[in-house]
């Protein structure tokens, strides 16, 4: 396997693991400069993106790329740029024999970098091609509100969901229908909330801090991802605070997504909370079936190829988790070297997706519950299991003792034991109760399943 082989493979199982504009903001250009003796030594364009997955997704990017390749046992990172003699990942060319359809031009990881320099948004995602469904169809509508009448329909729009369900597809179709609309009178920004924090902290360190403020409070459409990642960070919370304020007061748009509900957001100021509930608040759930086939069917003639009907029903069924899952799939699809008919053997479709489909759930242990738990509430898992009464920690410790009967069918004693000794039927009521609120509590239930996310991706 080449060095680029190895890299188009990893980044396949990154992007599945973190937001679509985390992947685009921190793994663009990037590329395997060089592989020996078990190091394999990344590529990247700036310093901002060395330092970024270094810190951050170091253990993510070793983990992906191990599980093609385990010589490899460390990673590097180097400052370079992508030379002619060093295939980029935006150069990688995947001829497809045996569908039907032109080969695909370009990765797929990266086949929607066209990105707009000036708005950092990708033209290629549109409301033609955003498949609606009853799990968005709320969130649609808004969002053609906020088109329509930017600024006072409904300001600021707050979309949240789980991850790959298509909140940056919406939020970047809305600043390429506004530029389209208003003959780009309207000046749209759109940028993830990590990477403002980086121009924030960038800023302060080169002395440029007024040339920030006035570069966010010039536009009249500010679109933010991930507003969730803000979370902790006082400096660039009270910055946004100021932006946002300025840029209301103006009656310019706010935009924003977060993973959970502003409610849910931990450490989060409660300045910024009232102003985030302020607006509209809508959420996007998980696709049924026939959105999944759509959305697959959509895809294959963005790709200009063609699959039959029955592997994308088969795809459709098995891969329910979200979106982003399921065009990973299907990628897989397009990408193996087996020959796909129109009269397709489906046991060999089932053998290329089935370490996505039967993947085995991973083994986990009542630590790992406990301190999910409190990272995803930003509290200490201390808190959790002294006696600590706090209307913030008796929430999460009844999710705690929720997750730990559900996920390790734990007594409900031990579950007691575990969170500082406590009485087996305060697990009890705290069990039935969460038992009783996730059927009815939609955004309890999406709470959930990030958490779960967080327990079993450690």
């Amino acid at each position: 396997m080449t060095n680029e082989q190895l890299w188009q493979t990893a980044l396949g199982e990154i992007e599945l693991n973190i937001s679509r504009a985390n992947f685009i903001t921190w793994f663009r250009d990037t590329f395997i400069f060089k592989n020996k003796e078990g190091v394999a030594t990344i590529g990247v364009p700036n310093g901002f993106s060395k330092e970024w997955l270094e810190n951050k997704y170091n253990k993510l990017i070793l983990r992906a790329i191990r599980n093609v390749s385990s010589d490899i046992k460390e990673l590097r990172f180097i400052i370079v740029a992508a030379s002619s003699s060093v295939s980029s990942p935006t150069e990688r060319i995947i001829k497809t024999p045996g569908i039907k359809g032109t080969p695909v031009g370009q990765a797929q990881s990266f086949q929607e970098l066209e990105i707009d320099k000036d708005t950092n948004l990708n033209p290629k995602y549109t409301f033609s091609n955003f498949i609606v469904g009853s799990f968005n169809e709320l969130a649609q509508a808004a969002a053609k509100a906020v088109v329509n009448n930017p600024g006072e329909a409904y300001n600021p729009l707050f979309i949240y969901g789980g991850t790959g369900l298509g909140k940056t597809h919406l939020l970047q179709a809305i600043g390429n229908e506004v530029i389209e609309k208003y003959k780009k009178k309207k000046r749209v920004k759109y940028i993830s909330s990590e990477k403002f924090t980086s121009e924030l902290v960038s800023s302060l360190h080169n002395g440029k801090i007024e040339e920030f403020k006035e570069n966010y409070r010039q536009v009249d459409i500010l679109i933010i991802d991930d507003i969730q990642f803000l979370s902790g960070k006082e400096k660039t919370q009270e910055e946004f605070f100021h932006t946002f304020n300025f840029l209301y007061q103006k009656n310019k748009q706010v935009i924003l997504s977060s993973d959970r509900s502003p409610k849910a957001i931990a450490t989060l100021e409660e300045r910024l909370r009232s102003r985030f509930e302020g607006g509209m608040i809508t959420d996007i759930s998980q696709p049924d079936m026939e959105t999944r086939l759509a959305i697959l069917k959509c895809k294959t003639i963005e790709k200009k190829i063609v699959i039959p009907d029955e592997i994308l029903a088969y795809i459709a069924a098995h891969v329910q988790k979200n979106i982003r899952e399921l065009e990973g799939a299907l990628n897989r699809i397009i990408a193996a070297n087996h020959t796909i008919t129109s009269n397709p053997d489906m046991a060999v479709v089932a053998k290329i997706l089935n370490d996505i489909i039967n993947a085995p759930k991973k083994l986990t242990n009542h630590k790992n519950i406990i301190q999910a738990v409190a990272e995803f509430y930003d509290i200490s898992a201390a808190d959790l299991i002294h006696r600590c009464r706090r209307k913030e920690v008796v929430g999460p410790r009844q999710v705690a003792m929720y997750l730990m009967r559900e996920e390790l069918k734990k007594s409900f004693p031990f579950i007691g034991e575990k969170l500082g000794g406590r009485d087996h039927t305060t697990v009890m009521y705290a069990c039935d109760k969460l038992t009783k609120e996730v059927e009815k509590n939609e955004m309890l239930q999406q709470e959930l399943n990030l958490i779960k996310e967080k327990i079993y991706s450690k």
